[in-house]
């Protein structure tokens, strides 16, 4: 599967997919080169990829890449499966606002959609409250609110509920929370005598501020989706991931996937079946307490080959740190980390770029701040997926169908 998401890696990136010694180098024969106008930023090449963003990119000394698509370009997974090609992409009826959670991930979305992000204001007064209004009427819209409950999770999930009454006050047809990351999604059982499930009383809130349906990617179990007593629109950002490996030579014979914990083994099977059925091996680890995890064992075979841990989010990355050193003891020849959500908890950054890694994949559902940025890492978007999802949803589409 070729991929067309339009790939570009920083100089240090790009040479370190080209060591003879990587099993998994560049598949692009296309030389792109990057010019900086004023706001806008341009991926030139023989078949041009266009991305205009709100501020220029500065593609310093370890920065990852962020591919994105513009509006006539989708990767083959989308392609294959849209099952409408000529909607009404100029329906006013559709508005999409944004929080200040993750405002890059939004403006990219609205580019792709071929939409405007609504005018909205959102300020801190001095005792921190929120205070949020709406600067055009949404009376009879299809609202899509874009904020993602990542740190500071309980500011960007105050602010999510305070927009969505604002909606519903001022008569929206219905409010869409577009949630990329779930925060409290981990508090999802008892594991312990009187804990919390934090994860069905946040899906309470929302409800209760008045979202009518949920848009969540990744959530980091699917019996979250039960908690909710709306409708919840589930994607996966592995399609993106997959799209992305496969822009490169891999030696499948050599590839093995791995889950870094026995609770992920579905996730890492679904992904392994798609990565041509590649192999499976399991990290067996017994945790002592949150945050803090203790490699026991490894179930599978990794000598010699190219291990691809793939889970749906990386926070303190203790857990996939300790599962590499154990895959490079077992005699794994390279080790690549996959995930969707990148929470980035210190001391993530130092376990992740302590060589440990050939390289770490993630996607944008949560930005990365500047000084987190490592040679090893690179950034994959979700606006595609999501923009596309979100008119699937307005158009009364399959969601589903995107993921067969």
């Amino acid at each position: 599967m070729a991929s067309s998401l339009g790939m570009q890696s920083s100089p240090s990136r790009t040479a370190s997919f080209l060591k003879p010694s990587s099993s998994l180098s560049r598949c692009c024969s296309r030389q792109t080169s990057l010019s900086f106008n004023g706001a806008s930023t341009r991926i030139s090449s023989t078949n041009t990829i266009k991305c205009d963003i709100s501020e220029p990119l500065n593609f310093g000394n370890g920065k990852p890449t962020i591919p994105v698509l513009n509006n006539q370009t989708l990767p083959k997974f989308l392609e294959s499966a849209r099952v409408d090609k000529t909607v009404n992409r100029n329906d006013t009826r559709l508005k999409l606002f944004s929080g200040t959670a993750n405002p890059a991930l939004s403006q990219v979305i609205a580019r792709y959609m071929g939409l405007e992000l609504g005018k909205i204001n959102i300020k801190r007064f001095a005792d921190g409250e929120i205070y949020v209004q709406l600067q055009e009427s949404v009376r009879g819209c299809d609202v899509f609110l874009l904020q993602p409950t990542c740190p500071q999770a309980n500011e960007n999930l105050m602010e999510l509920l305070i927009m969505i009454d604002a909606c519903r006050r001022a008569s929206a047809k219905n409010i869409t929370a577009v949630i990329p990351y779930f925060g409290y999604a981990r508090a999802d059982r008892k594991t312990q005598g009187r804990e919390s499930i934090a994860a069905k009383l946040v899906a309470n809130l929302i409800t209760e501020a008045g979202a009518t349906r949920i848009l969540a990617c990744d959530l980091h179990s699917g019996q979250s989706m039960g908690y909710f007593d709306i409708p919840v629109d589930h994607v996966y950002g592995q399609p993106v991931i997959l799209d992305y490996l496969a822009s490169k030579t891999i030696c499948f014979s050599d590839l093995v996937v791995v889950s870094p914990d026995v609770g992920g083994v579905a996730r890492a099977r679904a992904f392994a079946k798609k990565l041509s059925d590649a192999p499976l091996a399991i990290v067996d680890k017994r945790r002592h307490g949150h945050n803090v995890a203790e490699v026991m064992n490894l179930i599978g075979d990794v000598k010699g080959k190219v291990a691809v841990m793939v889970d749906d989010m990386i926070d303190t990355a203790g857990t996939i740190a300790k599962g590499a050193a154990l895959l490079h003891e077992e005699g794994a020849r390279e080790v690549y980390a996959c995930c969707t959500h990148a929470v980035f908890s210190p001391p993530a950054i130092e376990r992740l770029s302590s060589g440990l890694f050939q390289e770490v994949i993630i996607t944008n559902t949560i930005p990365v701040a500047e000084k987190n940025y490592f040679p090893q890492l690179t950034v994959l978007s979700v606006a595609n997926l999501l923009g596309e999802t979100i008119w699937r949803v307005h158009d009364d589409c399959s969601v589903s169908s995107i993921f067969q």
